[in-house]
């Protein structure tokens, strides 16, 4: 009888190990499970096998700068076609295989945007429903699994949105049961929050013009606070009223072009784009305020201070920031003075507006650079160490006809695998390490 326990306790452990090591995380919504371009899974490799990685499939869609999310076995993507009308979709996709399950078109002229090649804001996966926002506005929840309307929204019509030149493209945040969204709508509603089962509004808040900036979630306090980066200002949110907390101006001084996400670490919230350089805010531990902790911007685009980010999210890594600047160029600065120290210019080509996409994992940083390149790095305050270095995805023309075209979408780290789009294809490489 001993022996007989003894077989079958072997047999669970080897089955709880197997299962174990082959479970992995999703990539539900807009930079990571924790919407904060961390990748927390194990059992990656620290060196690509080969200088052009392999997909394990690949499928075509149309051009869009969104990148994809992955939730419960499936993949989601938006795109957009122009013939033989111009439309929006939303495609899913099977994890495993890029079958597609289910997609959903429809009917999206774009007026007054800039940069056509399509949607910007990824889907965001939450409980069993998919949230997709387009670049006009439109917003509509689906069954994760069936594709099936829930419920939709013409926000562009209901709200009077004051259109930013390259659309609405901040991917959609969840706190609780509500949405929430920045969208730059008339009468003080700016950010909207919406029921996520009905579609209802729950609440709105702000006057200030819409930027490109996704909304993100920290602790203040004791509370939870939404962060907005707006066209105006800076904003602590209440995420359930829409309280303001408190606001810092950040106001464009050539145009509204705030594209990256709010980053945040140890009462610190960062802030950067293009023409304004850089805002470091302290954020008080014992009230809801904030004060400036330093600000810095150089007199042009190509003579910058502390870091002019366009599309790029920064990584806040201790007391150094790791970013991306106007022309490509990859700096690290100390966080408690904006002071440089150092740049280098192999990761991504110099170009106006090079773009860099970072995720951390354990002690690396993964980069994913307009070239389709994957890097494998080490960052820290004595430099940028590459590790390994190989071709993802090419290049297209639509997103950017300029330098033989970009890959400026965010690729997903999931279940030990990488998801990545251009204008032509979806692709799923893996980057499990063998054993």
């Amino acid at each position: 009888m001993k022996q007989h326990w003894t077989f079958l306790f072997a047999i669970c452990w080897i089955l709880f190990q197997d299962s174990s090591t082959t479970q992995g995380d999703d990539w539900p919504q807009w930079r990571g499970p924790q919407r904060d371009g961390v990748w927390r899974e194990t059992g990656i490799i620290k060196r690509f096998p080969q200088p052009r990685l392999e997909p394990r499939w690949r499928v075509k869609i149309g051009a869009g700068y969104s990148g994809p999310t992955i939730a419960d076995g499936k993949v989601y993507v938006t795109d957009r076609l122009e013939d033989p009308t111009q439309t929006e979709r939303v495609l899913c996709f099977d994890r495993k295989s890029g079958t597609l399950i289910w997609s959903h078109s429809y009917d999206c002229p774009y007026v007054n945007i800039s940069y056509t090649a399509g949607p910007r804001a990824a889907v965001t996966i939450n409980d069993g429903k998919a949230y997709s926002l387009g670049t006009m506005g439109n917003l509509i929840c689906f069954d994760a699994a069936r594709g099936t309307i829930q419920w939709q929204r013409d926000l562009n019509s209901e709200y009077e949105i004051r259109m930013p030149i390259w659309g609405i493209a901040a991917a959609p945040l969840i706190v609780d049961q509500v949405l929430i969204l920045q969208i730059g709508g008339s009468n003080s509603a700016c950010v909207v929050a919406i029921n996520k089962q009905t579609g209802e509004e729950i609440w709105r808040s702000l006057s200030d013009q819409a930027s490109y900036s996704a909304p993100i979630l920290i602790q203040q306090a004791g509370r939870e606070v939404v962060i907005c980066y707006t066209g105006d200002n800076v904003a602590g949110l209440d995420p359930q009223s829409g309280e303001v907390h408190w606001t810092y101006p950040f106001p464009p001084t050539r145009l509204v072009i705030g594209t990256a996400t709010p980053i945040w670490n140890r009462n610190r919230v960062f802030l950067t784009n293009f023409y304004d350089g850089s805002l470091m805010l302290q954020l008080d531990s014992q009230s809801l305020d904030a004060d400036e902790l330093w600000k810095f911007c150089g007199p042009d685009e190509k003579q910058t201070e502390a870091l002019h980010s366009i599309i790029s999210t920064p990584l806040f890594i201790g007391n150094h920031i790791y970013g991306v600047d106007s022309y490509g160029e990859l700096r690290c600065l100390d966080a408690r003075t904006g002071e440089r120290i150092w740049e280098d210019q192999t990761a991504t080509p110099r170009a106006r507006w090079s773009t860099i996409h970072f995720v951390k994992h354990e002690e690396q940083v993964w980069m994913f650079n307009e070239r389709g390149e994957l890097i494998i790095s080490e960052l820290s305050p004595q430099g940028f160490l590459e590790i390994s270095r190989a071709h993802l995805i090419d290049p297209t023309e639509i997103q950017l006809g300029q330098r033989n075209g970009v890959c400026w979408s965010h690729p997903a780290f999931a279940q030990r695998h990488v998801f990545a789009r251009n204008d032509q294809e979806l692709i799923c490489v893996s980057l499990e390490k063998h054993k």
